[in-house]
């Protein structure tokens, strides 16, 4: 289960609902917590455990060598947590180091981790992360092999995305009220603060109808569905409020203007789910079409064979270009074919030379006959 690290305070108590946790939620709807808490989203930030951690400390597992020979770096597990430290040799008989603590660990390990630390109230990103598909220890994304920088700020805008909640304490950027930081995607990231939902549904007399206090994304628009997937979900975007202004149920243009990414006018599969998802024939042909079409955020989906159920709710095997020649094998590749693993250019890493970046699944459904689908 996501901990809960804090209660944030939007204001005035009086006029604003407040999140008040997930703990809260599990008392009315501990079935759907339940299995919310086994999803990646849930997953996406955690605090460091030998369970939430990807990578091994074991003697021999716990060393990334670099570019640089006179730079390695270790990962070590002691009774004070788990540290990252970069050993830089400066002659043959001295050696310079610097170790600091892992104290957050972001992703939920299914492509792989990056973790952050404290340093007094500034949050900063570590030089060494896990890839899951190498089961290793990799340079972080973005930073040069060979390097061993501790410096990257760790800005609001990222941690929106990774956490549910915050306070800023800036200046600088990455200055943060440390017990403020709500770690996962809860409950009330989708549903909103659920202060007034509480004490309307734990009243003498609960009303029966639906809650105006509580946002269910069911019953928002589609437009107004597919912001809040946007939110994190739609690539990089030019911020117009600070970050967590945005609330579910909100224009997000109102928050955030979205860029197309890379030259070109191309979109990345990594975080341009939304805007491929609207290049496609299933979203531009219904009115209806969304996200929520095929994902159950409350579950975790981790096959893709689980979604084409929905693919073949409007579509016939039989009516596939390639039934002919594979048959009714076809039945279970609908998302291998139509949504098929891209590799992005926004997540790129290093180890022992060679380049690294994950698949994503390219969200324009469509036909892809340049790959031979």
């Amino acid at each position: 289960m996501v901990p809960l690290l804090a209660w944030l305070w939007f204001g005035d108590s009086a006029a604003k609902p407040r999140t008040v946790g997930d703990q809260a939620c599990v008392a009315c709807h501990s079935a759907v917590a339940a299995s919310y808490h086994d999803t990646a989203h849930a997953h996406a930030s955690s605090a460091p455990t030998s369970q939430s951690i990807g990578g091994s400390f074991a003697s021999g597992d716990n060393v990334l060598r670099t570019a640089n020979p006179d730079l390695s770096f270790t990962l070590d597990r002691t009774d004070q947590g788990f540290f990252e430290t970069a050993h830089r040799k400066q002659s043959a008989d001295r050696e310079m180091s610097r170790s600091e603590r892992i104290d957050v660990v972001i992703g939920s390990g299914r492509k792989g981790q990056t973790y952050l630390f404290w340093n007094g109230d500034t949050l900063l990103e570590l030089p060494v992360s896990y890839w899951t598909s190498i089961h290793g220890w990799v340079n972080s994304p973005g930073y040069a092999d060979g390097t061993a920088d501790f410096e990257r700020p760790i800005i609001p805008r990222c941690l929106e995305c990774h956490a549910t909640s915050f306070t800023s304490a800036a200046p600088p950027e990455n200055r943060y009220e440390r017990r403020s930081l709500v770690l996962g995607i809860s409950c009330e990231k989708c549903h909103g603060p659920g202060s007034e939902h509480v004490r309307v549904e734990t009243a003498s007399a609960p009303q029966r109808a639906p809650d105006p206090n509580i946002v269910n994304p069911a019953r928002l628009t589609r437009e107004r569905q597919l912001d809040l997937c946007s939110l994190c979900h739609d690539g990089t975007g030019e911020s117009l409020t600070p970050a967590l202004t945005y609330q579910p149920g909100d224009d997000i243009a109102r928050d955030l203007r979205f860029t197309r990414g890379a030259a070109g006018g191309s979109i990345d599969v990594h975080a341009g789910q939304v805007r491929l998802l609207r290049q496609s024939r299933c979203f531009q042909s219904s009115s209806t079409f969304s996200c929520a079409t095929c994902h159950d955020v409350h579950r975790a989906q981790r096959d893709p064979a689980s979604f084409v159920p929905v693919c073949l709710s409007c579509h016939a095997v039989a009516d596939c270009g390639r039934f002919p020649s594979l048959g009714a094998s076809l039945a279970n590749r609908c998302i291998d074919c139509h949504m098929p693993l891209q590799t992005t250019a926004k997540i790129v890493s290093g180890v022992e030379g060679r380049t690294v970046q994950p698949q994503v699944r390219n969200h324009r459904i469509g036909i892809y006959p340049e790959l031979g689908l």
